[in-house]
C-alpha cells in the first residue's frame, strides 16, 4: 500500500495541485530548464504523481487549482520539503538556489524577503536538520 492510499482523494488532490503549481512556476518564463525539469520530475516522484497524470498536468497545469498555502507555517513545511528536493543530491549551485526562490515566491514569500529566507532555509539543509528544527529556526529567525 502506498502511502496515499492512507489518504481521502482530498489529499492526492493537493498534491496534484502542489505539482501542478510548480509546473506554472517552472513554465512561467517560457519553458523549463533541464535543473527544473529534473527537479519537477523528482516532485512528481516524491508526490506520487502517475504518468498520466504527470502528463496530463504537463500539458495544462491550469486543469488543477492552486491551493496556496494560507498559513505561514504550513509555507515553511512547503518550502522545507522544496528544498530538500532541490537539495537532494547535496550539491548546491546557483541553478538550486534560483529554482527554489522562484518556489519560494509562488508560496507567498515576498520578493523583499526572499533571498534571506531561501539562503536560511538552504544553510539549515546543510546542517541536515529536521522538520522541527527547521521550521523553529526559520521562526525565530529575525528574534
Amino acid at each position: 500500500m502506498s502511502i496515499s492510499d492512507l489518504f481521502d482523494s482530498g489529499f492526492k488532490n493537493r498534491n496534484k495541485g502542489h505539482f501542478s503549481a510548480i509546473v506554472r512556476v517552472a513554465l512561467s518564463d517560457g519553458d523549463i530548464t533541464p535543473e527544473e525539469k529534473e527537479f519537477i520530475d523528482r516532485l512528481a516522484k516524491n508526490l506520487e504523481i502517475s504518468a498520466d497524470e504527470y502528463e496530463e498536468i504537463m500539458e495544462n497545469p491550469m486543469k488543477y487549482p492552486i491551493n496556496p498555502p494560507y498559513l505561514y507555517i504550513h509555507r515553511l513545511e512547503r518550502l522545507y520539503d522544496l528544498a530538500r528536493m532541490v537539495y537532494a543530491d547535496h550539491v548546491l549551485g546557483p541553478k538550486q538556489k534560483e529554482i527554489l526562490t522562484k518556489f519560494a515566491l509562488a508560496l507567498g514569500f515576498t520578493p523583499g524577503n526572499v533571498n534571506y529566507i531561501v539562503d536560511k532555509a538552504l544553510s539549515l539543509l546543510i546542517l541536515n536538520v529536521d522538520l522541527d528544527t527547521f521550521l523553529f529556526e526559520m521562526q525565530n529567525m529575525n528574534k
